[in-house]
């Protein structure tokens, strides 16, 4: 037996117009964890696919060795008989189904004469869910678990079908720190019972933590493959292979001119829209102002995206009270529309759900919040609405052919200048900003941050929510952090510090009481 499960050797991939892959070379050994990290549209996904059958044989040129011999998969059927299982970055479970049902989904545990055995495929969901480190009875529908939980089901999943090779496409992208960190160390059980697993992510730190090795891939080819015991095995390695440069500063510097007040929330409080009597955002109090990058720091669950959504004209939450002041004067905002008069945007932190449609064109995601601004007498002026899309095309760098692409084809950094683009388009004062990065590399990361910047340096306010300390401390002037729905600090960034934030943002309710 080889000491290399994998290796896939010059695999060239073509899709109409594009070379996604050009003669790209991997070779993974046995039991180990393997990570490729790459910016988006960079190839990986792409590789995993021709790995797993999704794009069969005959779709590309090269070889595949897998397990000493050479395959050739017509399916992602084919693929999972020999024991290499793809977890994508959408979960591809049924919120409607059983934890049990999603598990052997296309898989089920049989009584014979076509018949299902629950019994049976209960209780070995139970056992594959006791590997994974869930208790939840087998019986539970799916969309009642956190993403977290989702993504351990997909693995109790992938164990449910003897897995060899494991792939994980972004496992932690939409997990807080404590699903992250469990899921990694199921990685490291796993591998402790010798599954091979490969782990594409954008969070390099994660990688460090947890792979022996890494492959690099730019541009639809692989740079360099190093173990994580080389002496320079680092970030900044992964990050000089991933972007054909040292980012020696990993957020680009600003003079900050800061002016006026642009907006004010005093005593803001809203309800759970269906719990009668739970309060989500508890007497919340802040201001922002012109030219100023103001943070939202807090745990999942604090209420950070449930505190933007209200203000962003009550799109969230019901007996909301407290009063919001636009340059100095109090205003009422009900609604999206009034939200978007009063100059007051809102890019959501699910940009693929809320954020744009993804069956549409470029053109159409931009100008979608102010055709007002394109129409005469309710016409569009489809010039018009081109030469707008493509004045932020340019502008924002956004990496396509055409405004014509449907947004669902880009990559996820361009995606997100799509949506900046569209709130842009509405000419804001104040851009709240929810998890403006996530999901995104680090060479389309400074670019946000760039867009960030030239948008204060133009005078407006950013409000920016993220998970991640270090892209706070990055990007802001002030950082607010948030407990349990309350305002718990404001400190600023030349005062703060990683600990710091992270003390007010686990101070206990009633502590915070007694402290007030």
């Amino acid at each position: 037996m080889t000491s290399e499960i994998l290796e896939m050797r010059g695999i060239t991939k073509t899709f109409p117009g594009v070379k996604a892959l050009q003669d790209v070379t991997l070779t993974v050994r046995r039991g180990e964890i393997h990570a490729i990290c790459g910016e988006n549209g960079a190839g990986k996904s792409t590789l995993m696919k021709v790995l797993s059958g999704v794009y069969p044989h005959g779709t590309y040129e090269g070889e595949i060795v897998y397990d000493g011999d050479e395959v050739r998969f017509g399916s992602i059927n084919d693929s999972e008989a020999k024991g290499i299982v793809i977890i994508h970055q959408e979960l591809a479970l049924v919120p409607y189904l059983s934890i049990a049902e999603n598990i052997f989904l296309g898989n089920e545990v049989r009584a014979g004469r076509g018949m299902i055995d629950w019994n049976k495929a209960n209780h070995q969901a139970s056992r594959l869910m006791e590997r994974v480190g869930l208790k939840e009875n087998p019986t539970t529908p799916i969309g009642q678990l956190g993403v977290g939980k989702q993504q351990l089901i997909e693995i109790a999943k992938a164990l449910s079908k003897d897995v060899k090779l494991l792939i994980l496409d972004e496992p932690t992208a939409a997990l807080n720190d404590n699903d992250s960190e469990h899921l990694l160390g199921l990685l490291r059980q796993l591998k402790d019972q010798g599954i091979t697993s490969i782990m594409i992510s954008h969070k390099l730190r994660e990688l460090t933590e947890i792979a022996d090795t890494v492959t690099v891939i730019r541009d639809g080819r692989t740079i360099e493959t190093f173990a994580m015991t080389d002496p320079g095995a680092n970030e900044n390695r992964m990050i000089r292979g991933m972007v054909g440069r040292d980012l020696e500063h990993r957020f680009p510097d600003r003079e900050p001119q800061i002016g006026d007040e642009v907006l004010r929330v005093e005593n803001w409080t809203v309800h759970h829209p269906t719990q009668a009597g739970r309060v989500v955002i508890d007497d919340a109090s802040f201001t922002v102002r012109a030219g100023e990058v103001v943070g939202i720091a807090g745990l999942m669950g604090a209420g950070r995206t449930e505190l933007a959504m209200s203000l962003f004209g009550r799109s969230y939450g019901r007996d909301i009270s407290g009063q919001i002041y636009k340059d100095g004067a109090p205003v009422e905002i009900p609604d999206v529309s009034a939200a978007i008069e009063h100059g007051i945007a809102y890019a959501t932190e699910d940009r693929k759900r809320f954020g744009l449609n993804l069956i549409e064109d470029i053109r159409s995601n931009i100008t979608s919040a102010a055709l007002d601004k394109l129409a005469t007498r309710g016409w569009v002026d489809g010039n018009e609405e081109l030469r707008a899309a493509e004045e932020y095309r340019s502008s924002l760098n956004i990496r396509t052919p055409s405004v014509s692409v449907p947004v669902g084809k880009l990559s996820g950094g361009n995606q997100q200048k799509v949506v900046l683009a569209k709130w842009l388009f509405t000419t804001p004062d104040v851009l709240i900003l929810d998890e403006p990065t996530r999901g995104i590399d680090v060479g389309a990361k400074y670019e946000i941050y760039t867009i960030i910047n030239r948008m204060v340096a133009e005078g407006k306010a950013v409000v920016v929510i993220s998970s991640e300390l270090p892209e706070l401390l990055g990007t802001c002037d002030r950082i607010y952090t948030l407990a349990f729905g309350r305002i718990t600090g404001e400190v600023p960034v030349a005062e703060a510090t990683q600990e710091r934030l992270m003390e007010l943002m686990t101070i206990e309710r009633d502590a915070k009481d007694r402290a007030s």
